[in-house]
């Protein structure tokens, strides 16, 4: 397919678009598709004249001397070579930062912030990037970065990240995805994927949009081991919905805007780089539906460890040492016997970045809102406010359906520092402290 050819005002055609896409199933499959037919080259990656005068590339996300079951790879057969473009200069970074984070010190204490401001109008999803902080080193490939976004306006620009892959997690508003390999949908409720390196435009399917960002930096994202779970559960690989080609026919200038090693950088080019008319591959963006996640928890007594509600990982050099982890806390039945149900009091060893996109989350009972977040670095003490302790400790222990909220979890190995911004903005609630405050004496000897 191409992208656009539908009637109307701008967003009226990108929502007529996002509504209509089709899509390919599966995390980690090799993919293949073509927009047009005959596009895509048969028994050969690199024939010596790609099909319809197309040129092959190949767009590698890992090195090609990985082992098989992490090779990240694609072929892309494109109306122009990505080598053919005029020489990046300096962007300005806005809001955006990248590791290694040297503004401010890690925090050991609790951090809880409200939902961004509302844009300056005219703001498209790259200028609304905010960055909170994060930890690692963007240019030796480890580590994460936590940031959010408000947009009011569709990019026109191109934009691809070269420092990791982005984990778009949207709260309010929807984003159609325009990518190299074709286009996703991503509405409050989804995630979507989109791989190192990857050129892609975000154009609003609302007036605004609001949500946040994982920017992973080291090795990509993939389905966690089930271990004693068995074959099946967490999030299952079939609902994992990769595009099908689609391209740009562009001639004229097109602003690409690259991250790389923590700075943006900027080029014109005198046509649109989203122009792959067929691809095979692995190295691919997805989307997928939070509300499909299997839940596996407890049927006897105690709260499971969160853990059980991974769905994506990635592994870092110590076996079951993420990287990073991303978390949901899907909707979900509680019947254990005898058991404090929400999450309990503890000390990780983990940081924890928690956002909220609906409704409302099981351990607070107030003061942690849809597009706002909570910091609990490593080590630091946390749990039920008292509010949710005091009611969880006297409640009736029936079956509970817990299906009034949709949160999630950043989860990494090592202390996420907070960016200059973060740590002086307006809306850091400097009372977050409060919330267990009252959590009284009951000991009796």
């Amino acid at each position: 397919m191409t992208m656009g050819g539908v009637a109307g005002s701008a967003n009226e055609r990108t929502i007529k678009i996002a509504d209509s896409l089709e899509y390919l199933s599966g995390f980690g499959n090799e993919h293949q598709s073509e927009a047009v037919p005959g596009a895509l080259p048969q028994g050969r990656n690199s024939p010596q004249r790609a099909p319809l005068g197309l040129y092959a590339e190949q767009l590698s996300g890992s090195a090609f001397t990985e082992p098989r079951a992490g090779n990240r790879r694609s072929w892309l057969y494109r109306i122009r070579p990505s080598a053919a473009h005029p020489p990046f200069t300096r962007a300005d970074n806005g809001a955006l930062r990248s590791a290694p984070f040297t503004e401010t010190v890690p925090d050991p204490n609790r951090l809880r912030w409200n939902p961004l401001p509302d844009p300056a109008p005219g703001t498209d999803w790259l200028a609304g990037l905010w960055t909170l902080g994060g930890n690692g080193d963007a240019a030796q490939r480890t580590g994460m970065a936590v940031h959010l976004y408000h947009a009011n306006a569709s990019m026109e620009r191109v934009f691809s990240d070269a420092d990791g892959e982005l984990l778009i997690v949207p709260e309010r508003g929807g984003l159609l995805l325009r990518t190299e390999l074709g286009l996703l949908t991503a509405r409050p409720g989804d995630v979507a994927l989109v791989p190192r390196g990857v050129r892609f435009r975000v154009e609003l399917l609302d007036a605004t949009a609001r949500g946040y960002v994982c920017e992973n930096y080291g090795q990509p994202f993939q389905l966690p081991d089930l271990g004693p779970i068995g074959a099946n559960g967490l999030a299952n690989p079939r609902d994992f919905r990769a595009p099908v080609a689609a391209y740009e026919d562009v001639e004229g200038p097109v602003e690409v805007v690259s991250k790389y090693c923590g700075n943006l950088w900027r080029a014109v080019y005198g046509h649109s780089p989203l122009d792959v008319v067929a691809w095979h591959g692995t190295h691919v963006p997805y989307v997928y539906d939070l509300r499909t996640f299997n839940v596996i928890g407890t049927i006897s007594y105690d709260h499971p460890d969160p853990s059980i509600f991974t769905v994506l990982t990635s592994p870092s050099d110590t076996p079951g040492l993420a990287n990073v982890d991303f978390v949901v806390f899907a909707p979900r039945w509680l019947v254990g016997e005898d058991t404090f149900r929400p999450p309990y009091f503890h000390r990780n060893v983990m940081s924890e970045y928690m956002g909220l996109i609906e409704g409302a989350y099981d351990a607070k009972a107030e003061g942690f809102v849809p597009g706002g977040g909570s910091l609990h670095n490593m080590m630091s003490a946390h749990g039920p406010d008292r509010e949710t302790f005091d009611k969880a400790s006297a409640a009736e222990l029936r079956p509970q359906k817990v299906d009034d909220g949709l949160a999630f979890m950043f989860e990494t190995r090592w202390p996420v520092t907070a960016t200059a911004l973060a740590a002086n903005a307006d809306h850091l609630q400097r009372g977050y402290d409060d919330v267990w405050q009252g959590l009284e004496r009951h000991f009796r000897s």
